[in-house]
């Protein structure tokens, strides 16, 4: 029997035609007019989606390689940080700065949590030399969203402190303007709701990054954001880059700002709502407690294994993702960013609702459907 897959993972996710027809083209040479104008012409789109005139760096690497160069970058060996570890990216902050030989104060937070303010003051009093702040915005692996701009408020009150925000599944999903928000170092990657495949990754720094990027003693070189900001300033790369992906990316970033970053905002929050408001009509428990709008986590309900559950709702054609470390078979989670409109919601619903019944789930099929529709019904208007 056919059937057609439909990717509701959080990173990769859907390509847009446009994008696909961009990657299928003949490849160009780099070091060529042609290339400079297509480069400069997407530095100057991501400049609008952030709403910068700052520097716009991009890396032929996943989210990771830009999340390395946020600290080997614009930090000194030895310099406090403070980690707000609440998923399996807020670990990567914590193992980056490890390598890189920062002094950590680790915030480790239940998974699924955001974080306490209170106890954020009472970090900051108690180590008032911290030189950065490290956080996700959108915690993929929880599907939390954390308030950075109570971060960047903190920040700015202490004495040379950058908010460094993985952005990575939040930009194209949220309007993330850095110099609103007080974030000094901003990372996304190609593959979520930038809608490209894996292998570009975006780096935004503010004129006080720039400043300690001067004063770093940590090594670096393919990584190294001063270099590549005065070669990318003029249409170019240090190294070669990835060409295809670039020519994709300008195509992506024109249906964004062709959408409009407020609709394109809205449109999340109104997938991400009825996705959270149908599980949960069907008897399904939330992950998260400060859920983000570019995918919702699950529980599985008692007695059915979540790695089990995927794998009937792929016999349905409905890829989505599974749990990590100590959630895996317990959580699945199901992508709403990038190239999704509310009839997706609704498909990935109604597969779930089937799957669930499959496995011997009690459910009222299409209850959950029905909740997903009048979701997007009132919120049309």
């Amino acid at each position: 029997m056919f059937i057609k897959e439909r990717l509701f993972t959080p990173g990769p996710v859907p390509l847009p035609p446009q994008v696909i027809k961009a990657l299928g083209q003949q490849i160009i040479h780099h070091r060529t007019p042609e290339f400079t104008e297509i480069f400069l012409e997407a530095r100057e789109n991501l400049q609008k989606l952030l709403r910068t005139e700052r520097d716009v760096i991009v890396f032929a690497s996943s989210g990771t390689g830009a999340m390395e160069a946020s600290v080997s970058n614009f930090f000194k060996k030895g310099d406090r940080v403070l980690i707000i570890n609440a998923g399996k990216f807020g670990q990567r902050w914590k193992e980056l700065a490890s390598i890189y030989q920062l002094k950590i104060v680790d915030y480790e937070i239940e998974w699924g949590k955001t974080y306490d303010k209170e106890r954020i003051l009472q970090i900051i009093s108690e180590f008032p030399d911290i030189k950065g702040i490290f956080v996700q915005h959108s915690e993929t692996s929880t599907t939390t969203y954390h308030d950075v701009k109570y971060l960047g408020d903190i920040a700015k009150k202490l004495d040379d402190c950058l908010l460094v925000v993985d952005g990575i599944t939040s930009v194209g999903v949220y309007q993330v303007y850095p110099e609103e928000l007080g974030i000094d170092v901003l990372v996304t990657g190609s593959q979520k709701a930038l809608m490209l495949p894996p292998g570009l990754s975006v780096l935004y720094f503010s004129e006080k990054a720039e400043k300690r990027a001067s004063r770093s003693d940590m090594p670096r070189y393919y990584f190294d954001v001063i270099k590549e900001s005065k070669k990318q300033a003029k249409g170019q790369t240090a190294y070669t880059p990835a060409i295809n992906l670039i020519i994709a990316l300008n195509e992506s970033l024109k249906l964004i700002l062709e959408e409009g970053l407020d609709n394109l905002e809205e449109r999340h929050r109104i997938m991400a709502e009825a996705t959270r408001k149908a599980v949960k009509e069907i008897g399904l428990k939330l992950l998260s407690e400060s859920p983000s709008n570019s995918a919702t986590g699950v529980y599985s309900p008692a007695g059915i294994d979540a790695d089990q559950l995927r794998k009937e709702l792929l016999k349905l054609g409905f890829r989505v993702a599974g749990g990590q470390d100590h959630l895996k078979g317990k959580i699945f989670r199901i992508a709403h960013m990038g190239y999704f409109d509310f009839m997706d919601v609704v498909q990935v619903i109604a597969g779930l609702e089937m799957a669930l019944f499959r496995l011997g789930y009690e459910i009222d099929v299409g209850k959950g459907v029905k909740k997903a529709q009048e979701v997007i019904l009132e919120n049309l208007g």
